[in-house]
């Protein structure tokens, strides 16, 4: 049963629709252009597309401000247009899954202008409303020095509503029973349209109560267990991906005790442990992130990635940790962003090629599902110039002609990366398909190589004692097999000894280079590792 479990042994390409291809040459990114673009995405290995939110929006965050959950926004298409889309992915063997941001609406939405109308009305308990201005008006923000409160007064109404995000996004009322039939809707509405499962938006701020008189409660996981049990009703093999940054002792909850709540959560704290050993060559403090986190539930499944469309959230290091990846990754003040995070993409972040392939070498061995986001398999780079987290949303370079072959538009959605290093000239699909040393290339070879080994999504795991800080090496086991990755976060060369009784072989079959070691006249096998080296075998067991 485990190995029909498909989300175990999948590679996700997270990408935002109105920056990936654009189809009809007006600025934005469209369901025709990335009709356009699945062959690369096919060729490239991929069997699973996140995309973002593109419902009816306002789009003043994004899309995530939603207006419409039955639809498509005009900007992108029609709802014609992505069925087609969902049609030829799965010709090609592509899932896709999609936002389900039922944490808030757009004050624009149908909802909000019925709950506003009157305090008779029967939207008005769909969201939090207070007569007067609670105490904790101005607490809990998600976007601290940008957003001022989480209540805010309703002109129309005078009172005041809830909102965990932007002032233009009230919350909606999960502890009413019609909002959560509501939820089941729109879930049923897109799984009747082809679609694989969901990527949950702010998945705790679902379960919690609001509450005008500051008073905390538990967050309600019977609700996430519905929307689980409806998902499964309506598509068996259909999956929720979990958005949660919580701390590890609270995930198992989110999973479940017998993995009945979310399918696959992002591991945030393994992810920011992961930046702290890209900036220390420390691999302690990661192997406890690793172990904090260790997954038991055979159905329930990390996933894991580098970086996303938002800020690099540090909130979970301590102040002391926090700082030294803000020294060596985001040392000037506009590369920071909530007095938490980093708002830069991975290349100009770390700033050389082979830690690039470390870092996304190392992410793609962790134990759990690995994600992509849309243009760092090519290195492309940032604009700080745009506000918040717009840095890391710049459209995708194709090729070296005028808008990185995005679109032939005069003005986009957002401005291409025409200067430095990162130009659209330098760094582009194009050019790096023509050479078989780019990281694309390699790319490709990675999810190749990750396919090729469901021991990482199956199978069982353990930390190798290297006798070296700067090096992480991990065991897996399943059905026999045995696969032994090791990753040196140091900047200079390094040999490590490995006696059998650790791997259990004489001989070892490099994955990624056409060697294989076997033992020396002391049972032992010598694998060196380069500066920011990696090495993937197999153990070959008779």
């Amino acid at each position: 049963m485990l190995e029909e479990l498909w989300y175990k042994n999948a590679v996700i390409y997270s990408l935002d629709l109105e920056t990936f291809m654009d189809g009809n040459n007006d600025g934005t990114g469209d369901f025709e252009g990335l009709c356009n673009r699945l062959d690369y995405l096919h060729a490239l290995g991929l069997d699973t597309i996140w995309l973002a939110p593109f419902q009816p929006t306002p789009n003043r965050d994004n899309g995530y401000d939603i207006s419409d959950f039955y639809g498509v926004d005009p900007r992108h298409g029609s709802s014609g247009d992505f069925v087609n889309f969902i049609h030829k992915a799965r010709n090609l063997g592509i899932k896709v899954i999609i936002d389900l941001v039922v944490n808030h609406t757009s004050d624009e939405h149908r909802w909000f202008k019925e709950s506003r109308s009157s305090k008779d009305n029967p939207k008005r308990n769909w969201y939090v409303w207070s007569d007067k201005r609670p105490k904790g008006w101005n607490k809990g923000m998600v976007f601290p020095g940008v957003q001022k409160a989480t209540w805010t007064r309703d002109k129309k109404s005078g009172s005041f509503y809830f909102h965990r995000f932007y002032e233009f996004q009230p919350d909606l009322n999960t502890d009413n029973p019609e909002v959560r039939e509501e939820i089941n809707r729109i879930m049923g509405y897109w799984l009747e349209l082809g679609i694989a499962g969901f990527r949950v938006d702010a998945v705790p701020f679902i379960l919690e109560s609001p509450d005008a008189n500051a008073k905390t409660s538990s967050p309600h996981f019977e609700y996430l267990r519905e929307m689980r049990r409806f998902l499964q009703w309506r598509r068996g093999d259909a999956v929720l991906l979990g958005e949660a940054n919580v701390l590890p002792e609270e995930s198992k909850q989110y999973f479940g005790e017998d993995g009945e709540g979310i399918h696959l959560m992002f591991n945030f704290f393994v992810n920011q442990y992961t930046f702290y050993a890209l900036a220390t060559a420390d691999t302690e403090p990661l192997v406890k992130a690793l172990e904090a986190t260790r997954q038991n539930t055979p159905g329930s499944q990390w996933a894991f990635f580098l970086r996303n469309h938002d800020e690099l959230d540090l909130d979970r290091l301590t102040p002391e940790e926090k700082q030294v990846v803000f020294d060596r990754f985001g040392p000037e003040k506009n590369m920071q962003l909530y007095d938490r995070g980093i708002r830069r993409r991975l290349s100009p972040m770390l700033g050389n090629r082979q830690q690039t392939e470390l870092a996304y070498s190392l992410m793609f061995s962790f134990p759990g599902t690995p994600v992509i986001r849309y243009g760092d398999e090519i290195n492309m780079g940032d604009n700080l110039e745009l506000k918040e987290r717009d840095a890391v949303r710049t459209p995708m370079q194709w090729n070296g002609e005028e808008q990185a072959g995005f679109s032939r538009a005069s003005k986009l959605v957002h401005p291409v990366i025409d200067e430095g290093y990162y130009a659209y000239e330098h760094v582009n699909v194009e050019n790096q398909r023509r050479d078989p040393g780019s990281l694309l290339n390699w790319m490709t070879t990675l999810i190749r190589l990750r396919k090729e080994c469901p021991e990482i999504g199956y199978g069982d795991w353990e930390i190798l004692q290297t006798g070296y800080r700067e090096i992480l090496g991990m065991r897996y086991s399943w059905k026999g097999k045995v696969l032994l990755i090791w990753h040196n976060f140091s900047e200079k060369s390094l040999e490590l000894v490995v006696p059998e009784r650790q791997v259990g072989t004489g001989r070892l079959i490099d994955l990624m280079n056409n060697i294989e070691s076997v033992l020396d006249h002391k049972g032992r096998h010598t694998i060196t590792l380069e500066a920011y080296g990696y090495r993937w075998f197999k153990a070959q067991i008779s």
